[in-house]
């Protein structure tokens, strides 16, 4: 598995950034973020969707959406930066 990088947050001080990566063998989107810890947060997720053991809830900032957007165009093409 070969991750491409995508983008970071614009507003990163440089420590524990969120950023975005698309996996060259499948396609997937990567996404590094804040974990979801909050109660009421996770308890709204998993009444449409259970979360199992093996998966997390993340967070990034709307400020991210242009590189999430980036990031679905650049899993169906070679275009990532």
């Amino acid at each position: 598995m070969a991750l491409r990088f995508v983008g970071i947050d614009p507003d990163t001080n440089g420590d524990n950034c969120p950023s975005i990566w698309v996996d060259d063998e499948d396609g997937s989107i990567v996404i590094q973020g804040w974990e979801v810890t909050d109660t009421t947060d996770l308890a709204q997720v998993a009444a449409r969707s259970p979360i199992p053991d093996h998966e997390k809830v993340v967070r990034v900032p709307r400020r991210m959406a242009s590189l999430l957007m980036e990031a679905c165009h650049a899993s169906t093409t070679d275009d990532v930066r």
